[in-house]
């Protein structure tokens, strides 16, 4: 047996999976006594070509195959009692005579009667130069391509072939000068990640000059034609798109990640931080935004109150990871942030709090992170993605590099961390707003806690952090200072947005102790002006 290709369901012992497929075409099921095993186990062995002359030309007839194309690539077919079709027969040439028959027992089980060659599938057909040759990744592809020509043109059939598997491509090497003679070389695989991988692996062998892939959203050619027709079919094989590796944008899919870019919307902040929606725009999926602050400055409150914001404005979910305060803490400061009651300023009565909890209880997730941690805490975040959570908070990312750093210290810690953050981010849509602690300063100058805003010089940890962030937003609030209203202001400066590119100080907001609120620096003005 060659490598495994795929697992698949094994129809003699009913096992979802346990049965494989190889590159050269041989099975083997892993259940214990599987009758099935009995009928493969030889069949490598089995050199001879077992005669199918009296057989008719043919394949299964969902597949929408002619008796002419069939015939053309010799391709015949059992017939059962019933009148389906039990089994086909895909013929390998090696100068010109058939050496081995690869058979499918329907519904998907492959033998392998004599050998096959390192030779493709069709190759004994077409001879080698002119414009166009196609190559898909199985036989009945390469018969639904064959088809599609044929109905296009008149019975004409154009170069098409298909390679014995998808992860077995010494037939290809062996005739790299034979596929290279043509001017293209379509690559027409199955769109699944195996096949993805598989183009990969053709165009580094074939050579990346000669290759384009098919363009379809079907699954493979035979689905194309099956579905949509052959004109579907060959519209996949025209526009054809030169190959690029895996990571590499051209031509109109540039554009097409330009227009994808264009219509991101943007949530903006909550009004108390108008500076910050001026500057940055407000919040984005698919992106990371960095907080910095010294000790006591009012970011769980910040956070809380985007939190109540995000509730008011849309109908998505949100996922806290809070390392500073409990569950229950969470829980009962935003309820009496609902009701604009400050828990820690006058005693709230239960009744109370629930009419601000029934506001958010079924639209917030919350980490006890008191609790069993064994999956980790970056697992933890991705299955509050996987829930629904389309915005999620960690305050504040040391949690992270303790539990999530698999034995990594430093720096490699961080950067793992903001790695898995930032594939989290692109691969479920959400948003992640990241609370981190800065540098320990020096004894000269102003400190955080006398209201000095941090740079990005001051974000303590590895590059990473701010390289990867879309947004750093820096806050800082004097709480030393002797006027409670300069206490409870606090001041905001936007130190990256690689939305908008502007920095700078975003203006102020300030904290009702009575309502445990959060306004804009403007409301205490707007107040006096009203006399209240």
């Amino acid at each position: 047996m060659g490598k495994i290709i795929r697992k698949t369901e094994c129809s003699s012992c009913g096992s979802s999976n346990n049965k494989c497929e190889y590159d050269d075409g041989s099975t083997w099921c892993f259940t214990p006594d599987c009758e099935s095993n009995k009928k493969a186990f030889n069949k490598k062995e089995d050199n001879t070509v077992v005669p199918i002359k009296s057989l008719p030309f043919g394949t299964s007839a969902e597949r929408n195959i002619s008796t002419k194309v069939c015939e053309m690539f010799g391709v015949k077919k059992e017939v059962s009692s019933s009148g389906g079709t039990s089994a086909v027969f895909y013929p390998y040439y090696e100068n010109n005579v058939v050496v081995g028959n690869k058979k499918r027992l329907f519904p998907k089980d492959f033998r392998v009667e004599g050998r096959l060659p390192l030779t493709l599938f069709g190759q004994n057909i077409f001879s080698g130069g002119g414009k166009r040759i196609v190559i898909t990744e199985g036989e009945e592809d390469t018969l639904a391509v064959a088809e599609a020509y044929s109905k296009y043109s008149t019975g004409t059939i154009y170069p098409v072939v298909s390679i014995p598997s998808a992860s077995n491509l010494k037939a290809v090497v062996e005739n790299r000068d034979y596929l290279r003679s043509f001017e293209e070389v379509i690559l027409f695989i199955d769109t699944d990640e195996a096949g993805k991988i598989a183009v990969d692996k053709l165009a580094n062998a074939i050579g990346f000059d000669k290759v384009k892939v098919a363009k379809t959203s079907h699954k493979d050619a035979s689905e194309a034609l099956t579905n949509s027709g052959h004109m579907s079919l060959l519209r996949g094989i025209w526009d054809a798109q030169q190959y690029s590796p895996q990571g590499i944008v051209t031509g109109e899919d540039l554009w097409a990640k330009l227009v994808e870019y264009n219509e991101i919307e943007s949530l903006p902040y909550p009004k108390c931080f108008s500076g910050l929606n001026d500057k940055i725009k407000g919040m984005r999926l698919g992106e990371i935004s960095l907080w910095v602050s010294g000790t006591g400055a009012g970011k769980s409150t910040m956070l809380r109150e985007i939190v109540l914001d995000i509730i008011d404005k849309t109908d998505e979910k949100i996922g806290i990871i809070a390392l500073e305060e409990s569950p229950a803490e969470t829980t009962r400061k935003l309820s009496g942030m609902v009701i604009n009651k400050n828990p820690a300023a006058e005693k709230i009565e239960l009744d109370e709090l629930r009419v601000g909890f029934d506001k958010f209880k079924d639209r917030v997730l919350v980490l006890d992170h008191c609790g069993s941690m064994s999956n980790g805490i970056i697992s933890q975040l991705e299955y509050m993605a996987l829930s629904g959570c389309k915005y999620l908070f960690i305050d504040h990312i040391t949690i992270l590099v303790s539990e999530g750093s698999d034995g990594l210290t430093g720096n490699e810690a961080i950067d793992k961390v903001m790695n898995d953050l930032l594939r989290i981010t692109k691969q479920h849509n959400v948003w992640i707003g990241l609370v981190s602690h800065l540098r320990k300063m020096g004894t000269a100058g102003q400190s955080f806690e006398e209201g000095r805003l941090p740079t990005v010089d001051d974000i303590r940890g590895s590059g990473s952090i701010k390289q990867i962030s879309h947004d750093i937003l820096a806050f800082a609030r004097n709480i030393t200072a002797e006027k409670e209203e300069e206490r409870n202001t606090i001041k905001l400066s936007v130190l990256k947005s690689r939305y908008t590119g502007k920095t700078g100080p975003a203006g102020t907001c300030k904290f009702d102790y009575e309502t445990g609120r959060l306004h804009d620096g403007l409301y205490d003005d707007m107040l006096a002006g009203l006399n209240i």
